[in-house]
């Protein structure tokens, strides 16, 4: 009976390893806008050789590739392993190994880890030898094929779109979406052009495609982008904040996950309405006007008036957590003749603290959910159910 070879198996520690820099990466990467991945390596060991624009490429391959296959990273041994925090940072958090850009030994840098790749291990290679300014690719040297041929394995090419944005060479990072498209392995033999080819014409194909999105959420996107947004922010706040039933986390969850790069200046706007009204809520009710408050019950404004009576304004601390409404704490403060001064700067705090928080928070869900904007509508229609029950279970809770 002929036996089928194993298939090589790591150690592991190396593969437990990298899936901890695997799950590290797929989360930073999925707070910068998210990471989509095509295709899958083959099995047992392989040379990965893929287009490079930006240092967060490592990253976006070090997310996507699967943690089987334990991926080392050739980093510029005059650049990566110039010092030794540079080099620390290197190993540990990219798995790299040192390979010369000048001075000839680059080739032996590369040879040394065959063994690596004979035991099922993947090996990533810039074949540039550099980040390309512009996108273009550059001509490929032979170093990846050369490892290939001599550990005997495949040689995969992957395209990456997206990292040209997220951090440009000599910029700052930005929210970008990264894609990686793995691709089959190229035939034995293949040359240096043939590898940049297939490597240019995934790149291509994945920054080509379009991502798909939801036309709600690119409505809603345009509003919160443009200045009605904060205006809107700030309206929906004050009036909540004298009469208006639905909070402006509400709003903030639907128009933060929309555009999250618009969540800090449409939560300050919301913030700012919620001040405003609050303030003017607070003088209406020492005039002894009493606007609605639908929703709202008795149990809430004697709650309020027991801690007004201990704390005075400082009592608006608990408002964050205790669901009553803003605008109960707003008019029973006029009533107890709470100091606007003193009413002004507590409220500052306490819904400072909530709402930019708040709004941060659907911002950063927005990131990681960006790869999913298709979905946007469906997510509006839970976020308006959960948003309901919360709303009844408060309300029934101070009955």
């Amino acid at each position: 009976m002929v036996r089928t070879p194993a298939r090589p198996v790591l150690p592991v520690r190396s593969r437990l390893a990298s899936a901890l820099r695997r799950g590290l990466w797929w989360g930073v990467l999925g707070l910068t806008g998210g990471i989509e991945r095509r295709g899958r390596l083959p099995h047992g060991g392989c040379v990965v050789v893929a287009n490079h624009t930006s240092h967060a490429d490592t990253a976006a391959l070090l997310a996507a590739l699967d943690a089987r296959h334990a991926p080392a990273i050739g980093a510029a041994a005059d650049y990566w392993f110039a010092s030794p925090w540079r080099r620390r940072i290197c190993r540990r958090l990219a798995a790299g190994f040192p390979v010369r850009r000048s001075g000839g030994g680059g080739t032996a840098d590369l040879l040394s880890m065959a063994g690596e790749l004979r035991e099922g291990r993947a090996v990533v290679l810039f074949p540039e030898g550099t980040r390309a300014p512009d996108g273009t690719l550059g001509a490929f040297h032979r170093g990846a094929l050369v490892l290939a041929e001599e550990a005997g394995v495949p040689v995969v090419p992957v395209g990456i779109a997206g990292t040209d944005r997220l951090l440009p060479k000599h910029g700052r990072l930005r929210s970008a979406l990264v894609r990686v498209t793995i691709g089959e392995p190229l035939p034995a033999g293949a040359s240096p052009e043939e590898a940049r080819d297939a490597v240019r014409a995934l790149h291509a194909r994945t920054a080509a495609e379009p991502l798909r999105d939801s036309a709600v959420r690119r409505r809603v996107a345009s509003v919160a982008a443009s200045r009605a947004g904060v205006a809107l922010a700030f309206c929906w706040a004050f009036a909540e904040a004298l009469s208006w039933p639905l909070m402006p986390e509400l709003l903030l969850g639907a128009v933060c996950v929309a555009v999250p790069r618009a969540a800090l200046r449409l939560s300050l706007g919301a913030l700012a309405g919620s001040l405003a009204g609050g303030l003017l809520a607070l003088h209406l009710a020492a005039a002894g006007v009493a606007l609605p408050a639908p929703l709202t019950t008795d149990r809430m404004r004697a709650q309020v008036r027991a801690e007004l009576a201990v704390e005075g304004a400082s009592a608006v601390r608990h408002q964050p957590w205790n669901g009553i409404p803003f605008k109960v704490y707003g008019a029973e403060a006029g009533r107890a003749s709470v100091p606007a001064a003193d009413w002004l700067a507590a409220s500052a705090a306490a819904r400072g603290a909530r709402t930019v928080t708040v709004g941060l928070g659907f911002a950063a869900f927005g990131l990681v959910l960006r790869r999913h904007r298709r979905l946007y509508g469906r997510y509006l229609a839970l976020l308006g159910g959960g948003f309901a029950v919360g709303l009844g279970v408060i309300v029934h809770g101070w009955g």
